[in-house]
């Protein structure tokens, strides 16, 4: 498979074409969900988020690639009314990040995770709690309100977090999933 290519739709979402034999595949720009091990809060949102007028792919910064979401996240999307059947843990790819007209993070660790390894992505790369807070509503175009956002040169803070529930107990995980919820609530009519 030669380098993807990127090209324009015209309707101000970026495409990207793979090139396979001779022929161009596009692959519409996605909303990449990141977290830590793809096992929590990114599964959590990324079910949340399904409903998004963009592909959501998730993926995780150190990931055990290919593990299902543990009974817990099952069971705390379950409260919310969500689900994320077949889910399987995936390690973000250079290509993940390529793809993504945004990346989605879950804390400010993440943010700061693809500011040194993907520094290309940092003007599309925010935390959730930021957007939901600073991204205004569309008419224009989702990477044109982003750009106005200067994201690469905010500073990151604490209070962008969302507290990982590995290691807690159930409730800790439906606490979670209920702030998410919230959340990805507030920020689905801004991603139109």
């Amino acid at each position: 498979m030669l380098p993807a290519v990127r090209t324009g739709t015209g309707t101000g979402a970026p495409v990207r074409s793979h090139r396979t034999f001779g022929y161009r595949v596009p692959v519409p720009a996605t909303v990449l969900i990141l977290c830590t091990g793809n096992a929590a809060r990114s599964v959590m949102a990324g079910a949340m988020l399904g409903s998004a007028p963009l592909p959501v792919v998730t993926a995780g910064t150190h990931v055990i690639e290919g593990q299902p979401m543990s009974r817990r996240t099952r069971a705390a999307l379950e409260a919310v009314g969500h689900n994320a059947d077949g889910h399987r843990s995936h390690q973000l790819t250079e290509a993940d990040v390529d793809d993504a007209v945004l990346v989605l993070a879950m804390a400010a660790e993440h943010v700061a995770y693809i500011r040194r390894r993907h520094p290309g992505a940092a003007h599309r790369t925010a935390s959730l709690r930021r957007l939901v807070r600073d991204l205004p509503p569309g008419p224009g175009p989702l990477a044109d309100r982003l750009a106005a956002l200067d994201l690469a040169e905010v500073e990151v803070g604490s209070w962008e977090d969302v507290e990982d529930p590995a290691g807690g107990d159930d409730a800790d995980y439906v606490s979670c999933a209920e702030e998410l919820a919230a959340l990805c609530a507030g920020l689905l009519p801004l991603l139109d």
